[in-house]
């Protein structure tokens, strides 16, 4: 498949000629081409969640793509073009992720994706874009394989990964506690690729393994996982659990006193699985790329916009779901401009390798999109329950923060082979 341009009219005049629109429906399976017209709105599918495990955060990440489209639509659009959106629900299910990114790029005519939480849901919707060649951001899937083995040249991954979360918490955990350590693990891929770093790390800084519990998706009764625990009883439990199966987790640890019995790691900890709770609840540590009040230029801007724009949100606060969704589709938007064309691999070029300052992102470090995995390597934060809150959204207090390059997924780098640009379908949105 070359990089040759080519134009929807075009295109359409030699379907006529072949034949008609059966024959031209072969050739749009593989070579979507849009002619690039400052009137045509730059049209965006997301394809974030809105039933499933990942409901909540699904909402939250849309409602941070949401946000970034809002203010570049009042700045005046992307190339002089407004943005549409288009959202359909991947109900948390792989095989729902694939239908919906097909429809999204072949009937609602979407030049761009974006949006995930579940890893696997996050593979299938890339694999289909690939195919058609329209750039996916995956903003909050976080297993090791996104940007590993199941990269793809359109595929961008804006969340940290397991293996970057562990690499943060696991020895200073070890050095802490002592090198016993349990996995508790959710029974799907960012699950057993998250323990499976863990693991590697524990062994790596000298402790062991004692037992893994898996952890069916949809489970809420934990019952017979924490009675092993007690039994057990290890210096640290590492887990892997994410969703409403994580909320559940939390209460039910929380309910037992085990919060406080042993060492707690939870892996990385998103905001909507738990907003409202009790601080009691919030036992451990685990890690975030970013966090409300961190003392940081324009964090709270960014707060004081989130609340204008969503004043009747239940979630008074933007978490790192919301602000991965935001910084995803702004600097999709913004590599549109620099590339001053819609073409995909113009914006692919551009996005590869760019260098996002520490400022823009109100994080402690530059961050950069790895031209080799692309997923973005930025700060990585350990935070634990707030003892001292200032009021109820005041949850976290961040203990340390890791800069990009001391918590690098150096697995990903071995595992990821992009397609090279000559095998992606090129085309104008």
């Amino acid at each position: 498949m070359s990089n040759s341009k080519f134009t929807r009219r075009g295109m359409l005049r030699s379907a006529a000629a072949a034949g008609g629109l059966a024959a031209f429906y072969g050739p749009w399976k593989h070579n979507r081409v849009y002619a690039q017209a400052t009137d045509k709105p730059i049209r965006i599918g997301i394809t974030s969640d809105a039933s499933g495990q990942y409901a909540n955060s699904g909402a939250s990440d849309r409602r941070g793509m949401m946000m970034a489209v809002a203010e570049a639509n009042a700045a005046g659009g992307v190339l002089g073009r407004q943005i549409e959106t288009m959202h359909l629900d991947t109900e948390t299910t792989a095989a729902t992720g694939s239908r919906v990114a097909e429809r999204l790029i072949t009937r609602e005519d979407c030049g761009f994706l974006i949006g995930a939480v579940h890893s696997g849901v996050a593979n299938a919707i890339s694999q289909v874009a690939q195919r058609y060649g329209v750039i996916y951001l995956n903003t909050n899937s976080s297993s090791p394989t996104e940007a590993g083995e199941n990269c793809h040249r359109v595929k961008f991954v804006w969340d940290g990964n397991g293996a970057n979360f562990s690499k943060a918490a696991i020895r200073n955990s070890l050095d802490a506690y002592g090198g016993k350590v349990m996995l508790l693990t959710n029974d799907y891929v960012w699950g057993h690729d998250t323990a499976r770093a863990t693991r590697a790390l524990v062994e790596q800084y000298g402790g062991s393994i004692v037992d893994e519990i898996l952890i069916p998706q949809g489970t809420r009764d934990f019952s017979a996982a924490l009675l092993t625990l007690q039994q057990t009883k290890p210096d640290v439990v590492a887990t892997a659990v994410g969703g409403d199966d994580q909320n559940a987790l939390r209460q039910q640890v929380a309910q037992l006193g085990l919060g406080q019995s042993m060492a707690w790691i939870n892996n990385q900890q998103d905001w909507p699985d738990i907003y409202g709770l009790p601080l009691d609840n919030l036992f451990g540590v685990f890690g975030t790329t970013w966090y409300q009040r961190l003392e940081l230029p324009g964090v709270q801007d960014f707060v004081g916009r989130y609340q204008a724009m969503y004043p009747d949100t239940a979630m008074r606060t933007p978490g790192n779901v919301f602000y991965n969704g935001y910084m995803a589709t702004r600097e999709l938007l913004a590599a549109i401009e620099r590339a001053g064309t819609t073409n995909n691999i113009a914006v692919i070029k551009a996005l590869e390798g760019h260098v996002m300052s520490a400022e823009s992102r109100m994080q402690h470090h530059d961050a950069v999109i790895d031209p080799v995995t692309h997923q973005v390597q930025q700060t990585i934060y350990l935070a634990t329950a707030n003892p001292e809150p200032a009021d109820s959204d005041d949850m976290y207090r961040i203990l340390a923060q890791a800069a990009p390059e001391d918590v690098r997924d150096e697995a990903s780098l071995g595992a990821c082979k992009l397609e090279s640009y000559e095998d992606t379908p090129s085309f104008d949105a």
